[in-house]
């Protein structure tokens, strides 16, 4: 039997089984996905092996494995907590939406500044938090509304940090995202406004949740309590 004919055999006895294949990635690229979070960028909202449930079909109706915007669906909402993939090097990130297209923005001090009203957040607490093993800074911790929505923020007086931001305009077809943990995230601060055919979709829940990496070192702890938990 020659190789050819071997693996159309193959392929025609597991036709199935590549069917489902095939059809579970394009769900992936087009309807819904997971993102593990590998970062502290958005603590104290989403924590280092938390895994969120990512809604593709919350803004555009694209074109599998493109950025391609077949139809529009819905608007983001300030507040939203979304995956996109970033202007300058296409790396995956998850970052809330704080700035909407026309919105003025700016910060003063690591406070947000929208379209000239402060947003300071309220009340505030102090915290420790864990930068790497054996590495403890405090962190400030608050409440922070956007359109009615409120949502923790924290902030790392310890660290070097870029809490001043001149005031912008929004293009259009653009938005300005922030990491809730002001002082630790790579956002558009740094990588500027994240055209719209960028967004990926909105992460509106908690699939799972672990502790992978200890003060003591690497180590592997379920927090149940997360699990299945909305996003705010």
């Amino acid at each position: 039997m020659n190789p050819p004919t071997s693996l159309l055999l193959t392929l025609k006895a597991h036709r199935g089984f590549i069917v489902f294949l095939l059809g579970f990635a394009l769900f992936r690229t087009a309807v819904a996905d997971w993102n593990p979070i590998p970062s502290a960028s958005m603590r104290p909202t989403l924590l280092e092996g938390d895994v969120v449930l990512v809604n593709r079909l919350a803004y555009d109706l694209k074109l599998p494995l493109t950025d391609v915007v077949l139809r529009q669906l819905a608007e983001p909402r300030r507040g939203d907590v979304v995956t996109f993939s970033s202007p300058l090097d296409g790396t995956r990130l998850i970052k809330r939406v704080v700035g909407l297209p026309g919105d003025r923005v700016a910060l003063q001090a690591g406070v947000l500044v929208l379209n000239g009203q402060p947003l300071t957040p309220a009340p505030r607490h102090s915290a420790g938090e864990t930068i790497a093993p054996g590495w403890v800074v405090e962190a400030m911790r608050g409440t922070e509304t956007l359109d009615g929505r409120p949502h923790a923020v924290q902030a790392l007086p310890a660290l070097q940090a870029r809490r001043d931001v001149e005031e912008i305009t929004v293009p259009a077809g653009h938005y300005f995202m922030l990491g809730d943990n002001r002082d630790l995230s790579v956002d558009s601060r740094y990588i500027g406004t994240v055209p719209r055919e960028k967004l990926i979709g909105r992460a509106h829940r908690l699939l799972v949740s672990a502790d992978w990496l200890g003060e003591d070192g690497w180590r592997l702890a379920p927090r149940f309590a997360r699990w299945m938990s909305p996003l705010q």
